[in-house]
């Protein structure tokens, strides 16, 4: 079970957060397992908060006040632990990333963020932000640019990826901006920083058509599924549900082409954006 012994609280939000829940909590004489009782969770979970490895959620923290009669102590320290440099629907999935033993995500019509080139993020998130701000435009690609430098850590995850053959083709940016993302995911997928199929359009109906999904494993913890659509996403770790996202992602990744296929298929649709640049 997670234990905060060297935590500094004054570290984070996250971590005065889980250094108070520990202090109060012993002051009331209970264990992780007890406080996990009185709130509906389990002390692994109770666990977790206190060494600020899983970032606070607003029920939970409701629930703390009640059990350990601190007021709205535990509510406002949440708000203050819970500010991220990501969209707030996908934050909880963003800082279980960097936890993660293996990542697995299906993408049905966008090159996945941990791959995506800076000049492809910002021409998806202007797109879909149109009147946003430049300066919060570019908080966000610098968000997402973090974000794929886990892959780079000595602890990174696995990462495999099914792409949908659409997001290949779709040209976010224009054929010069595709043609530089296409060939950015060869020169990951050469180096050995992840492994990706391609889901083509010959293979047809699929389970994900409506959706990303990711899915986590860790080397503590149960599996969690993260799916996610416009402007919206949710993280799931309900075990029977996650499971059912597992066999799924099994039938997706059978349905794909082989790596090398993948690969050799990427590089094809990168030079027809190519051409495509030429002749206009």
């Amino acid at each position: 079970m997670p234990q905060p012994k060297d935590l500094d609280p004054y570290a984070s939000p996250r971590a005065f957060y889980g250094a108070e829940l520990r202090r109060l909590r012993e002051a009331a004489g209970l264990s992780q397992e007890q406080l996990g009782e009185k709130v509906f969770c389990s002390g692994n979970y109770v666990g977790r908060f206190e060494a600020a490895t899983r970032r606070p959620q607003p029920d939970v923290s409701r629930l703390f006040d009640e059990a350990l009669g601190s007021g709205q102590h535990f509510q406002r320290l949440c708000e203050l632990a819970r500010q991220s440099k990501h969209a707030e629907y996908f934050a909880d999935a963003a800082e279980l990333e960097k936890q993660a033993r293996t990542i697995s995500e299906y993408a049905p019509m966008l090159v996945p963020g941990f791959l995506q080139t800076e000049a492809y993020a910002r021409a998806l998130i202007r797109a879909t932000l149109p009147l946003a701000p430049d300066d919060d435009v570019e908080g966000f690609v610098r968000a997402r640019m973090e974000r794929a430098r886990l892959l780079d850590g000595p602890t990174a995850p696995k990462l495999w990826e099914i792409v949908h053959e659409a997001a290949l083709r779709v040209p976010v940016g224009g054929p010069d901006v595709m043609r530089e993302q296409l060939l950015h995911v060869v020169e990951a997928v050469r180096a050995r920083r992840v492994l990706v199929q391609v889901h083509p359009y010959s293979a047809g109906a699929h389970t994900f058509m409506t959706g990303m999904v990711s899915l986590m494993t860790f080397e503590d913890a149960p599996p969690v599924a993260y799916v996610e659509g416009a402007h919206t996403g949710q993280l799931i770790d309900e075990p029977a549900l996650v499971e059912r996202y597992r066999a799924s992602y099994d039938l997706a990744r059978a349905a794909a082409l082989p790596p090398e296929a993948s690969l050799a298929l990427i590089e094809s649709v990168a030079e027809d954006h190519a051409s495509h640049e030429h002749r206009t």
